[in-house]
């Protein structure tokens, strides 16, 4: 995946159609996810699309989430969270402002509000996630 501050520089120069097309691709650098980690369990409430996100844990402490989305544009905007907090401990997970990292894409006005409404509940788990690991 490519960082965070790379992604924001080439998505200011965009325009609509052109950021949805790249929320698209990124959403295709996702790890798969098993069919059968696509659960009820793993499912994130609140989200127009249907979106699941499992986490794991690396022998270093590190949180790898996988997740998956049925709509082409939520995937990218899982990668997108995803890009914030991938592979890092969960310390460091908590500390991260998620939120902030993901300002400068201004997603709440660039997508719809049914595209977005899930993304609080998703970054809910993730830290609900890192501090029951901690």
């Amino acid at each position: 995946m490519t960082s965070l501050a790379d992604l924001q520089d080439e998505y200011e120069f965009l325009d609509g159609d052109d950021r949805y097309r790249l929320l698209i691709d990124l959403g295709r650098t996702l790890d798969p996810m098993p069919e059968a980690l696509k659960t009820d369990a793993t499912l994130v409430r609140g989200c127009s699309a249907s979106v699941w996100v499992y986490p794991t844990q690396k022998e270093d402490n590190t949180l790898h989430f996988l997740a998956d989305s049925n709509a082409a544009i939520t995937k990218g905007i899982i990668a997108l969270v995803l890009l914030t907090v991938q592979d890092r401990k969960p310390a460091a997970i908590l500390e991260t402002d998620i939120e902030a990292a993901l300002a400068p894409f201004d997603l709440k006005n660039q997508l719809s509000s049914n595209r977005t409404q899930g993304i609080p509940n998703m970054i809910a788990l993730i830290r609900e996630t890192a501090s029951r690991l901690l």
